[in-house]
């Protein structure tokens, strides 16, 4: 778990109601919202507003009372800011993109928005960085990635959401000799690379492994922790499915001195302890929680998360023990999901578009209210900020109330 003043570092003073970056404050999946209203009507929660979405699998993220939301629309990426109560747009930031899916699935943005240090930071699926400032939307900066490192724009393009750490802003680029590189996040500017990996579809998280802070990254090759000061390695771990037509999507999960990867495509589930410059298998393997693309939560002393693949058969949702990796449950053909851990339990959205709200236990699957929110695919993850849920399909971004 990143440490509390670790966490610090990373981010800017956030409000309770804040979600700032992908998967929430800590990038874990967690939310610290309490007394939600889990008893919904027949029609699910209150929708509180609307509006037709673009292109891009980019989650919203929410800061300083504002909402921003990335998408493509025509040929324009735009970084979009609305009032999360309402709906209404405060400022928009557009330019050109001449991004083209080779595999003709999606041409918007995957890469989540990033809040920090009162700016807003996003990476186009063509390498397009951008820093624009959060209370106007101005420009603060720009550059191309893959055009300034040479960098291969992979199967579905640039899709790492940046880290912000004491002032830099990290990617997982994919350059040779760059294939993590640290930004200065005032002007852009290149503070330190290191690696020669390429990039994964993964995003980095915050950490301390053995006291010490690290930037936890899962690239094309594997597990690469980093100072996030000067990039000096201080873990590595190969970690990367054998099949080259295959994607390394799931966020690195870090408990302690612990790290909790994922990956389909015959590869599997692996937790690493990683003390005094040695990163060692506490247990590995194919059968207990392989995420194509999402990532799990932990919530106590058991992981929850999506096992298998959507594009090749059936997807079930998983309790599995931390520790050991045994399977406590299943709950089969539950489809894709992506997890919020909130309330002393589970919010699940899943690909075809409904919301589910269950119990993180390890007894047994046990679901209390169900809905049909969105349309498939829904493959984006949601946001929870003061007590409203944000999530978009392949045509709509929603706020609903959870009060």
């Amino acid at each position: 778990m990143v440490s509390r003043v670790f966490a610090l570092l990373c981010v800017p003073a956030l409000l309770a109601a804040d979600w700032p970056q992908l998967h929430g404050p800590a990038r874990d999946g967690h939310s610290t919202e309490t007394k939600l209203n889990w008893d919904w009507p027949k029609d699910g929660p209150k929708l509180l507003w609307k509006l037709d979405a673009g292109k891009g699998w980019a989650a919203p993220v929410i800061a300083g009372g504002k909402l921003v939301f990335f998408h493509r629309v025509g040929d324009d990426e735009v970084v979009l800011a609305l009032d999360p109560a309402t709906g209404k747009e405060l400022w928009k930031h557009s330019y050109a993109t001449k991004y083209v899916d080779d595999f003709n699935f999606d041409n918007g943005p995957r890469a989540t928005p990033t809040i920090a240090a009162n700016a807003v930071f996003t990476l186009g699926p063509n390498g397009d960085f951008t820093a624009v400032e959060l209370a106007t939307g101005k420009k603060l900066w720009a550059r191309n990635l893959l055009a300034d490192y040479k960098a291969d724009k992979g199967f579905f393009g640039a899709a790492c959401s940046p880290l912000v750490v004491a002032g830099k802003v990290l990617v997982n680029v994919g350059g040779k000799g760059a294939g993590v590189v640290a930004f200065d996040a005032t002007d852009g500017k290149e503070v330190w690379k290191a690696t020669d990996d390429g990039a994964s579809y993964s995003s980095p998280v915050a950490a301390d492994l053995d006291g010490k802070p690290a930037a936890v990254f899962l690239t094309r090759r594997g597990l690469r922790a980093l100072d996030p000061l000067t990039g000096k390695s201080l873990y590595d771990f190969p970690f990367r499915p054998r099949d080259n037509a295959s994607v390394q999507a799931a966020t690195p999960l870090v408990w302690k001195d612990e790290i909790f990867l994922t990956a389909s495509y015959a590869t599997g589930g692996v937790l690493l302890s990683a003390k005094k410059g040695a990163v060692e298998e506490v247990w590995a393997n194919d059968k207990t929680l392989s995420s194509q693309y999402t990532t799990p939560v932990r919530v106590g002393d058991y992981l929850y998360g999506t096992h298998g693949r959507a594009d090749t058969g059936a997807t079930h949702l998983r309790c599995v023990e931390w520790k050991s990796g045994a399977v406590k449950w299943t709950e089969q053909r539950f489809g894709v999901a992506s997890l919020i851990a909130v309330d002393g339990g589970l919010l699940a959205l899943t690909e075809s578009g409904e919301l589910v709200r269950l119990d993180a236990s390890p007894d047994g699957y046990k679901e209390r209210a169900r809905t049909a929110l969105l349309t498939k695919p829904t493959r984006a993850a949601a946001a929870l900020a003061d007590g409203k849920l944000f999530a978009r399909d392949g045509k709509t971004l929603i706020c609903v109330s959870l009060k």
